[in-house]
């Protein structure tokens, strides 16, 4: 239990400190170029990953309640699987999952409340006029961006054959990043899986 809740706990101080140190000092579509590919970009998400959107604002809300049910049962389950003394790779990955998607939710539930938009200046914290967006209505903080190489797609392939191309172009936040390295660990280790379904 101890292990989990230290990689829970972990994950969303570092998740929530870079978030709202981006929301209060940067204004959206501000970069910090740290190498050539290694880049601070502040952007926020709407909707789903990689900006993909649900049918506006009921659809937000949709996500956004999903989102809380799945996290409940992701939490559910692994709180089942440590009672049991399940082997400490499970234990591990499901806790990066859950910790990753709890750090997404806390900022579409509660951002939109705590505060301003970002739109041509920073976030302010609590603001007397109230936030930019209702519960459940706030948008995602994303801020790494690692545009590692760029190229030309070769002539032969359909559709986008002669098309430029950007590797790594996602922008994305460390929640995300604890749920992709999560997931990573359950494909890689799926037989301690199995063996606990």
């Amino acid at each position: 239990m101890k292990r989990a809740l230290s990689i829970i706990f972990g994950v969303l101080l570092l998740d929530q400190t870079l978030k709202v140190w981006v929301k209060t000092t940067m204004v959206l579509g501000q970069e910090h170029i740290i190498f050539d590919w290694f880049i601070i970009h502040f952007t926020e998400n709407v909707g789903m990953a990689f900006g993909m959107q649900l049918g506006g604002d009921y659809g937000k809300l949709f996500l956004s309640v999903f989102r809380i049910f799945a996290v409940v049962a992701i939490g559910v389950y692994l709180h089942s699987l440590i009672r049991r003394g399940t082997a400490n790779v499970v234990i591990v990955s499901l806790s990066l999952v859950f910790a990753g998607a709890l750090g997404n939710i806390i900022d579409s539930t509660f951002y939109g409340l705590l505060f301003s938009d970002s739109y041509g200046h920073t976030a302010t914290f609590m603001p007397a006029e109230g936030g930019y967006a209702g519960v459940l209505h706030g948008r995602v903080v994303d801020m790494f961006y690692f545009p590692l190489f760029e190229g030309r797609f070769p002539e032969w392939i359909p559709y986008v054959g002669g098309d430029r191309f950007l590797f790594f172009n996602a922008i994305f936040n460390i929640a995300d990043s604890a749920i992709t390295v999560g997931m990573a660990l359950i494909i890689i280790f799926q037989k301690h899986f199995l063996k606990e379904g």
